[in-house]
């Protein structure tokens, strides 16, 4: 465990110094939960496009819940292991860039990696047949939101990566539950 600890901060400290100053504003823009208000927007829309307006609210809230779901969960693991974020870190927080504008005190597991995978997971599944390169964009989005966490200085890759893991499980299985709701009460 003390080595995988060891390669976590290693790893940490090579990709959050491959960051460079003059592109701190865009890794901060990316990491902003209301900068991806545009992307939701049209997602929102293409969801009431196809579906309608009663299986877009039953969508909306199946979203709310898997983004409550990872956020919770999040802060349990978090207040649970008590792992401090590498801005806070003797030994790392000296050698690291530091972007964000805050660092919270724990950070096993990344919330915004859980948050966006788990969306782009759902919503990804939800198009598949419609659209089915968005998996695949919406993917990509949820990594770049995810590093943006290791370049700002606010999560080990280790955090990220769980966060991922629990983003993809969380996807799946609020995928699932909007399929047996829409079948049980939308399906004529």
């Amino acid at each position: 465990m003390e080595k995988l600890v060891a390669l976590d901060k290693e790893l940490f400290l090579y990709l959050n110094n491959l960051g460079a100053k003059e592109w701190d504003w865009l890794w901060i823009a990316i990491s902003d939960k209301w900068m991806a208000i545009p992307l939701y927007a049209l997602l929102l829309y293409l969801i009431f496009r196809k579906f309608g307006w009663k299986a877009t609210l039953l969508t909306m809230v199946v979203v709310t819940l898997l983004i409550t779901a990872t956020d919770q969960l999040a802060n349990l693991f978090k207040h649970g292991f008590e792992r401090p974020r590498p801005c806070r870190q003797e030994g790392v927080m000296e050698y690291a860039r530091y972007v964000a504008e805050r660092c919270g005190r724990f950070g096993y597991f990344s919330a915004h990696a859980a948050n966006s995978t788990g969306v782009a997971v759902f919503l990804g599944l939800l198009f598949r047949r419609t659209y089915p390169t968005m998996l695949l964009f919406l993917s990509i989005w949820a990594l770049v939101v995810s590093y943006s966490r290791i370049y700002l200085g606010v999560h080990y890759p280790g955090d990220v990566i769980t966060g991922i893991l629990i983003g993809i499980s969380f996807g799946l299985l609020f995928h699932a539950l909007r399929k047996y709701l829409f079948l049980k009460f939308l399906k004529d």
